[in-house]
């Protein structure tokens, strides 16, 4: 795939009301996830390893995470002259935001400026390593209008307006259900899409000079019979994160190699900001087992079936198991932590037990002491 034909568009603040504990005071795309990464860091890196250059990231609110975290957009090699990365921060209420017409609507000046033929749209709250150079390698096989990316698979029970697929022998979409009652197995559409930018924006003006304002409703499903539009199937390890116990078990399945293999990938690595740390130091007594542990970690405790992000600290006597501790938490000693997700920088103090469920883990905020 030629680079400077394709761009790529990511909506970093969609669906936050899901997951609005973590999304407090962060955007979805600065979720931090898997020890080190963060959620934009996928769809991100996707792009890059396909040879999309030129990225605009559309924010809303509490989006200074976010931009600390991109920079200029160095790890990802988008610090450029020409091109590169680009932060397009709110034109509008923030409330319409989570209408995708009216964003593309209101950053239509960043698009007629652009000149590439293509444009790759992606969320943030799925995560998965695609190769963007098949989806478009199909594309153009297929003479497509749009080419959808979707996922075969179980509807995410908390998915908001999830879109299901039928397709033709080849391939094409024959049908286009939003937000049906469907039990079983279906194929649903990832928020992943590959569009000629020109069309996107023929389809985004007509939008607004009807008011039909659905970007599923009015342009997916109203106009799949007058264009060529075909799916493309992702078989790949890919999550959607619409709750708590999404975000937890996405960050369990890590632990599984298989998983982490599919991931993280040699040929298509997922980037992100460096923070060069001290190696973990286990303590005297510690014990780890089956566990995910980021770098500057401090260890006297007992871990089992946990993700440790970097800087944590465990205190002697403690055990913690299935939980999620985010970076630079400090919990003490002869606690007891089960079924946990713990935000950055949380203290917990010491004789402190807490236990969530498999299906429903406690979560304690950013910033706070325990």
């Amino acid at each position: 795939m030629r680079g400077n034909n394709v761009m790529g568009i990511i909506f970093s603040n969609l669906h936050e009301n899901l997951i609005s504990q973590l999304t407090e005071l962060r955007t979805m795309g600065a979720v931090p996830f898997g020890g080190r990464y963060r959620l934009i860091d996928f769809p991100l890196s996707n792009m890059v390893n396909s040879g999309i250059n030129k990225i605009g990231v559309i924010t809303k609110s509490n989006y200074q995470s976010l931009t600390d975290h991109l920079g200029a957009g160095k790890a990802w090699d988008l610090s450029r002259q020409r091109n590169g990365l680009f932060i397009l921060p709110p034109f509008m209420d923030p409330a319409d935001y989570a209408n995708r017409v009216k964003t593309f609507n209101s950053i239509m000046p960043f698009l007629k400026n652009s000149s590439e033929e293509y444009v790759v749209i992606s969320d943030c709250d799925v995560i998965c390593n695609i190769d963007f150079q098949k989806v478009f390698e199909k594309h153009v096989e297929n003479g497509a209008d749009i080419t959808l990316v979707y996922k075969r698979g179980q509807l995410p029970a908390k998915l908001q307006n999830p879109t299901v697929l039928s397709f033709d022998s080849k391939g094409k979409v024959i049908d286009v259900l939003v937000d049906p009652s469907i039990n079983g197995s279906c194929s649903f559409y990832m928020n992943i899409m590959l569009i000629k930018r020109e069309l996107l924006m023929e389809l985004v003006n007509k939008c607004i000079s009807k008011n039909t304002m659905s970007f599923k409703r009015d342009i997916i499903q109203g106009e799949y019979k007058n264009l060529n539009v075909y799916g493309y199937e992702f078989k790949g390890f890919a999550p959607v994160i619409t709750s708590m116990s999404d975000y937890f078990n996405a960050n369990m399945a890590l632990k599984d190699g298989d998983v982490r293999s599919d991931l993280f990938r040699g040929d298509r690595p997922i980037y992100t900001k460096v923070r060069d740390d001290m190696p973990t130091k286990y303590g005297l007594g510690s014990k780890v087992s089956n566990s995910l542990i980021g770098n500057g970690c401090s260890i006297e405790g007992e871990v089992e079936n946990c993700v440790l992000f970097k800087g944590v600290h465990i205190g002697k006597g403690t055990k913690v198991s299935n939980c999620v501790i985010m970076q630079d938490t400090k919990i003490g000693s002869n606690c007891s932590l089960s079924y946990v997700v713990v935000d950055k920088d949380v203290v917990i103090r010491d004789d402190k037990t807490l236990a969530g469920q498999p299906s429903y883990p406690v979560y304690i905020s950013k910033l706070s002491v325990v």
